[in-house]
């Protein structure tokens, strides 16, 4: 077995690697950029060299740093992770070259089914059912919208080396695909130094599965399973589960032996994943190949108990495959979601910054027999940085079935405190209480359906709104019976507190009656309605556990003047809890009248100004584009929301941007 193996890749794969690699009593090499000289895999891993300056095509994807630091450590094998360098077969060559072992497929499976233009070509010379597309390299913006015209609108434009949503866009006319063409083009480029572009026709209302396959040197591979990947934004996965709510078992098996067949048809070795979209017939069409390890690889592991990335380790070293296909038994369901630094309330646009408080939920078994388990690449006061993807971690639940799975992640989210910066949290809690997703009745197109224009956040309902004020309500009492506690002892009396309260929430009043219990908490009366409530809660905790009757509630918790700022089941809200007179007076006070800023263009998050396209005098019409900006490796075209004339132009091509600085002014 290998004694040291060296991570060419960072954030919390080069963590999730370190950790297998540990167990196997390997030594670990980190290789790290400037940005990420205090990162968390740079902490784990037993020794780190440094690759240089922060961006990935100066670092992390120049093969001759990363050999210049395998060459430093002496280390015998090396995991790419997944993005960056995992899927080019020049590294993979160079290894080879250099006698190192590439904990991955050999040169020849990478070259044909990492390309997903040639993957598509063998995998139609094989039989295997594939969705009608050009194949073929393209040129320029013109010959894409020909093509386009051919296949018939809707198509998708994808980068041919591409992977993790990255040089994707959907065309539905001449003009997005004009605009995709070269947006593709470019985030191919900087992501995997590669913008060759492909076209294939767009299977409306799919749905996104994929087999995980396995083999060895010796001509042995298995699949285990499948993943539902059908949760995504702008075609990146969000939430992903094993197994999927859809397939039966005819297709099950279907599925995993093409996938398998396809595997073996290119000598593959390693981990691997061939993804498939199924229609609403369980039909199912090859899609891609992805010749490495996936992100969401953690919920095959919960469901079959196989360590894939020691699997990998095992194969590179020339092992047998110890697990045969009649091995592979399913157990219980697992859901894994994607936590990113991206403000749902602003179209999920990247969120830089420090992350201020990073407390995620106990990892391992609970005592309901359910699993929490949470990859992750930062640590409380590190940074996000504007250089990398946005993903903050994997959080994953497993639980005997698919509803006791969505029960612990539904917790387990309530329980992830973060701070600091814009994320999804409140995004991924609202889509585990989602009617549909709850059903399985899910497509790839479920954010767009169902979030429309945005995620607006979550409504709480009147049931819910009573069980939040008797908590809040008795939250209170323990502050203001510690602030009577403490004022009684500066000036020796004592001062009662009283029994009467209003609850405010969304502009709701909601009446309270609290009388406090010996054993922490108190019997309190909602709305006339009689409820215990008890906690262990303290100030200055920003985590409270409450149960209020039968149930209960994590919330996430903030201490504000008039009450608390609450996080629960993806809502989060101002809490306020007054007196009767206060109340009274709340009810007369006029509302805040936000300021009107449709005349300006802000910037949506920090980035770099790509293009600035449009001119001071031109008009422009609703939904031109006016800008591009880049950040965390992904273009955003800023358009316009109406018709108006363009009056200053604030920014130019190459600037640096804070978030709401302004691009531009409107008349």
């Amino acid at each position: 077995m290998f004694k040291k193996i060296l991570i060419a890749n960072r954030g919390e794969i080069a963590c999730r690697v370190i950790k297998t690699a540990k167990k196997m009593g390997i030594k670990t090499v980190a290789v790290y950029s400037d940005a990420d000289a205090n990162a968390l895999h740079v902490k784990m891993a037993d020794e780190a060299v440094h690759i240089g300056p922060p961006p990935a095509n100066e670092s992390y994807i120049v093969i001759d740093k990363i050999m210049d630091a395998i060459k430093q450590t002496g280390a015998e094998a090396v995991h790419p992770g997944y993005g960056f360098l995992s899927e080019n077969p020049k590294f993979a060559e160079a290894l080879k070259k250099a006698k190192v072992a590439f904990i991955g497929p050999p040169v020849g499976a990478i070259e044909a089914m990492g390309d997903k233009i040639t993957s598509k070509k063998l995998a139609q010379e094989a039989g295997v059912s594939t969705v009608p597309g050009h194949m073929g390299l393209i040129e320029d913006a013109e010959e894409a919208v020909k093509i386009s015209k051919e296949i018939g609108y809707p198509v998708m434009i994808k980068a041919s080396a591409g992977g993790g949503g990255k040089g994707m866009r959907i065309a539905w006319n001449d003009e997005d695909a004009r605009e995709g063409f070269q947006s593709s083009k470019n985030e191919a480029k900087n992501s995997f130094g590669d913008d060759r572009i492909f076209i294939e026709k767009f299977v409306t209302q799919p749905r996104h599965i994929e087999i995980q396959v396995l083999g060895d040197n010796h001509g042995n591979c298995i699949y285990l399973g499948e993943r539902e990947c059908s949760i995504q934004r702008r075609n990146q996965k969000v939430i992903e589960e094993a197994p999927s709510p859809f397939l039966d078992e005819k297709t099950r098996k279907a599925m995993g032996e093409q996938a398998a067949a396809l595997a073996k048809a290119v000598d593959y070795s390693s981990a691997g994943t061939v993804e498939f979209i199924v229609d609403g017939d369980k039909k199912f069409y090859f899609l891609e190949m992805n010749t490495r390890l996936q992100v969401e690889h953690p919920v095959t592991e919960l469901i079959t108990g196989v360590d894939l990335v020691e699997q990998m380790i095992r194969a590179a070293n020339n092992e047998v495959l110890s697990i045969k296909q009649e091995d592979v038994k399913l157990n219980g369901w697992a859901i894994e979601s994607r936590l990113y630094a991206e403000d749902p309330y602003r179209n999920f646009l990247p969120s830089i910054g420090r992350l201020t408080r990073y407390r995620p939920p106990a990892e391992g078994t609970s005592k309901d027999g359910t699993i929490v388990r949470n990859d992750t690449g930062v640590f409380e006061g590190g940074e996000i940085s504007m250089f990398y993807d946005p993903m903050i971690a994997k959080l994953c639940t497993w639980g005997e079935d698919r509803s006791i799975a969505i029960h612990a992640m539904r917790e387990a989210l309530d329980g992830f405190e973060v701070e600091g910066i814009g994320h999804n949290l409140p995004f991924l809690s609202a889509v585990m209480d989602h009617e549909k997703f709850c059903s399985g009745n899910i497509t790839t197109a479920f954010i767009e359906e169902e979030y429309p224009d945005g995620f607006k956040g979550v409504t709480i309902g009147e049931e819910g709104q009573k069980k939040l004020a008797a908590a809040a309500g008795v939250l209170n009492m323990i502050c203001e019976l510690r602030r009577t506690r403490l004022s009684g002892a500066l000036v020796n009396h004592k001062r009662k507190v009283g029994k009467h309260w209003v609850a405010v929430i969304d502009g709701n009043q909601i009446p309270l009656k609290l009388k406090k219990l010996k054993n922490e908490g108190a019997t309190v009366k909602v709305a006339g309605e009689k409820t215990k409530v008890k906690t262990d809660w303290r100030p200055g905790q920003s985590l409270a556990i409450v149960r209020v009757g039968k149930e209960e509630l994590k919330l996430k918790i903030d201490r504000t003047n008039t009450g608390f700022r609450i996080r629960w089941r993806g809502a989060e809200m101002d809490i306020k809890v007054l007196t009767k007179k206060q109340a009274e007076y709340l009810a007369m006070m006029p509302e805040k009248i936000a300021a009107d800023m449709s005349n300006f263009l802000l910037c949506p998050m920090p980035g770099l100004v790509v293009s600035i396209n449009v001119e001071e005098g031109e008009e422009v019409q609703e939904g031109q584009a006016l800008a591009t900006v880049e950040a965390m490796k992904m273009e955003n075209i800023l358009r316009a929301e109406k018709k108006c004339k363009i009056s200053k132009i604030n920014a130019k091509a190459g600037d640096s941007l804070a978030l709401d600085d302004v691009i531009m002014e409107f008349e």
